[in-house]
């Protein structure tokens, strides 16, 4: 009796066995692991002016500074006019109907016309007595008013086109000048650094 419960106790322990080795075969026949792939994307980071952990200043349009084309470069102090006069902003592209950031926290100061001559083009004008900053957002359909308050980040209005203005085909921009106390114009670049974040994803 003891030998056959031992015979039985085999067979069963090996047909475990042979159960597990299907099922391992199983679990092991599958589609193999996807793939991945390491993305970059660049990520705009404001300073923090007042120490309190949070950014005070903002890209108008997430995007990159307008590099050089027919009409010059979009960098503070880049030339103007033959060398007459420096550009007094940073030149943010934008693609024209995007939706366009205040750069600043504050209230509406001003609502007004890029040039005397075009009323297709405007600005928005923010003013934070806080910072002790105004900023100017030139080329932009505004939807807010004067008066309003707005914080840093949140919906202004959206860009123009600059074709019609710039025939040439100049780069779509929106133009910020930042502006301390004194009306001392401020590098937008130096208080908004691009920083590069690392996104990994599975391959199609």
């Amino acid at each position: 009796m003891i030998s056959l419960g031992l015979a039985e106790a085999a067979a069963h322990a090996e047909e475990i066995n042979r159960h597990f080795a299907v099922s391992g075969a199983a679990f092991t026949s599958g589609p193999p692991p996807a793939h991945f792939v390491v993305r970059e994307r660049l990520v705009w980071e404001g300073a923090d002016l007042d120490g309190d952990g949070q950014a005070d200043i903002a890209n108008p349009t997430g995007q990159a500074p307008r590099q050089i084309d027919a009409y010059g470069e979009g960098r503070f102090h880049a030339s103007r006019d033959g060398g007459e006069r420096e550009h007094e902003g940073v030149d943010y592209v934008a693609t024209p109907g995007q939706t366009v950031e205040a750069p600043i926290s504050g209230y509406i100061a001003k609502i007004g016309y890029a040039y005397p001559d075009d009323t297709s083009l405007r600005y928005v004008e923010i003013d934070n007595p806080a910072l002790h900053l105004t900023a100017r957002v030139l080329y932009v359909d505004p939807k807010v008013q004067v008066g309003d308050t707005v914080a840093v980040g949140h919906p202004i209005g959206q860009a123009h086109s600059l074709q019609q203005r710039y025939p040439l085909g100049i780069t779509d921009h929106i133009h910020l000048e930042i502006a301390d106390r004194r009306g001392r114009k401020l590098d937008a670049e130096t208080l908004i650094v691009a920083r590069t974040e690392t996104d990994r994803m599975a391959a199609d």
